[in-house]
């Protein structure tokens, strides 16, 4: 069986909230906040908790933006859940697996891991289209 993986996109005032790993795979790289969902909760559940967990940043999941399931997304053979995520409040600060977290202008964006530059483009045009509908 694959482990199931969550990731919270959260734009504010044209900023993505980003945290840089701590951990490998891809420790020192930026990568949307995220981590493994708990036998006990549901995705919505662990999208909250890993974003306050990672960032400090409370979020509440508005849209499921998509399911990410390339077996060459991680080498952990993950499958991601991902979701556009309001901000509710919280101080920005790395934490957990997050040796920092910050907001990043959309407009100039650092590489980012795993797949999340195809996440993050995914979320961009969604989001685009649910503001002209």
């Amino acid at each position: 069986m694959r482990p199931t993986t969550v990731d919270a996109i959260v734009i504010e005032q044209n900023k993505l909230l980003l945290v840089k790993r701590g951990i490998e795979p891809f420790i020192n790289c930026w990568a949307l906040p995220g981590g493994f969902v708990e036998d006990n909760e549901t995705v919505e559940q662990a999208v909250v908790r890993e974003a306050k967990e990672e960032t400090g940043v409370d979020v509440k999941p508005i849209k499921l933006l998509g399911v990410y399931s390339s077996p060459k997304r991680d080498v952990r053979k993950t499958i991601a859940v991902a979701f556009l995520c309001e901000k509710l409040g919280g101080e920005t600060k790395g934490n957990d697996d997050a040796s920092e977290a910050g907001w990043f202008p959309i407009e100039n964006l650092p590489k980012l891991a795993f797949d999340h530059d195809e996440i993050v483009r995914d979320a961009l045009f969604r989001s685009k289209k649910l503001r002209y509908k």
